[in-house]
């Protein structure tokens, strides 16, 4: 009898409540899984904070969630575990189903605190918000990109453990991003022979205001980047770890939140490098003030939160081809935390697999994204840091599909090459890590392992 007892109470708690409230039973599952973007100001077309605004869209909320097209997650979910996971549990699916039929609104006073975004800032507060110039975009004419670039006028080193591109005009701003510029940056210290990699890849390349454009069309094709680690024949192409991209603003991607204990540097006099994506989707000219807040660590990080971009820039998709594949490689020289992954493609990508080959000859899918979607574009924060030895190999594996069947395609009848304009492609997997402590386990320990 105890037995069965326990049994009922289980299936109770599993079972949504027979005539759920908004007050009690939903909002509480809206607050935390949708209003980040369901709110006043935000990307949502509709704000999901209180029963008025809420009941009108019951039908479509109930019939998106059961579909699980809301909240969007596109990650296997056999593969990885992720604290910024957003999916409900099928106890809040039916919770929600239930208060679809009924509508009820319940008693207003047991409504949970609403979430609160701070003059509209999802990171809260900045310590800092440094705006691009008013920007003034035409009604009619092609996508402009805008190339920025902004002092910060920081009189000392700034350490932020946090960063939130955040766009004036969201009716105009398609994506950008925002780079850190230091005063005297390395690279400038180095000079190249004319028989060296970096310089013979430069050949192939057009570079705007110090940002790559586009690949020409003659130059060579290398869709097998994992031949040879980083590009192979372009080793100059992977970008360095110290992070210079502090922030990025796409569909669906939150701000740049960095993991407990670390941060990222901005060198005192720093210059922030905007690049902003302009789509004309009203017909009349347009203003725009994008603008990146900040928050400072209040006091020197444990670790520095560092960030590697392994892409291919020299691949070529056939006119019409469906499922072809094009792969970049790169091999960690030291033991790492990895602390998210974010793959990135532009609108003929169809899926990604970012994959760790281990030293002791074991594979580890880290990351698979069977079904991408330009327009939510996520970064996938890991639950628990993933464990890599030094010597893991790191392949990114990305599927592209120039058929007339894949929904967006700007043109399959040309053949494709790698090009910032999003009728263009990219192929990054964007990989944020710490250095590991050098008396860590060489036992993988990964939050893909089940």
């Amino acid at each position: 009898m105890v037995f069965a007892g326990f049994l009922a109470q289980l299936a109770a708690a599993q079972a949504p409540s027979r005539n759920p409230t908004f007050s009690e039973n939903v909002a509480p599952i809206l607050y935390q899984h949708c209003a980040k973007c369901h709110h006043p100001g935000d990307i949502a077309p509709m704000s999901l904070l209180t029963y008025k605004e809420v009941r009108p869209w019951a039908a479509a909320i109930g019939e998106a969630v059961v579909s699980r097209k809301m909240p969007p997650w596109l990650a296997d979910p056999s593969i990885g575990h992720w604290s910024n996971d957003p999916r409900l549990s099928e106890l809040e699916i039916q919770t929600i189903k239930a208060w679809v039929d009924a509508k009820l609104e319940g008693d207003p006073k047991k409504l949970p605190a609403v979430p609160v975004f701070p003059d509209n800032w999802k990171i809260g507060q900045p310590d800092a918000v440094i705006p691009i110039p008013e920007q003034t975009i035409a009604a009619t004419g092609p996508d402009e990109y805008v190339y920025l670039k902004v002092p910060t006028n920081f009189n000392e080193d700034r350490w932020i453990v946090a960063a939130e591109l955040r766009p004036g005009n969201r009716k105009i701003v398609h994506h950008a991003h925002v780079f850190v510029e230091s005063p005297s940056p390395e690279d400038s210290k180095q000079t190249n022979k004319p028989s060296d990699p970096a310089t013979e890849y430069a050949k192939w390349i057009q570079v705007h205001q110090g940002s790559l454009e586009w690949v020409r069309p003659d130059a060579p094709v290398i869709d097998n980047g994992c031949a040879v680690d980083d590009n192979g024949l372009f080793p100059g192409s992977k970008s360095s770890d110290l992070a210079s991209l502090i922030s990025s603003y796409l569909p669906g991607r939150e701000p740049d939140v960095y993991p407990t204990g670390t941060a990222r540097k901005i060198p005192a006099h720093a210059t922030l490098n905007f690049q902003i994506h302009y789509s004309r989707t009203t017909g009349k000219a347009e203003t725009d003030q994008t603008s990146v807040g900040l928050i400072f660590a209040k006091e020197p990080p444990q670790r520095i939160s560092r960030r590697i971009d392994l892409s291919n820039q020299m691949f070529m998709i056939p006119a019409g081809d469906a499922d072809h594949d094009v792969s970049e490689c790169h091999t960690f020289t030291k033991n790492v935390l990895v602390t998210s992954l974010t793959p990135h493609m532009h609108l003929r990508g169809k899926s990604m697999q970012i994959i760790a080959h281990l030293p002791d000859g074991r594979q580890e899918t880290l990351l698979f994204v069977p079904n991408y979607q330009f327009h939510w574009q996520f970064t996938y924060r890991a639950k628990d840091p993933i464990y890599l030895p030094s010597g893991t190999r790191i392949e990114v594996q990305a599927k592209f599909d120039n058929s007339p069947n894949k929904q967006g395609n700007p043109d399959s009848t040309r053949a494709v090459r790698w090009g910032s304009a999003s009728e263009n492609e990219m192929m990054d997997g964007w990989i944020e890590y710490v250095d590991a402590d050098p008396q860590s386990s060489n036992t993988l320990v990964t939050s893909a392992s089940k």
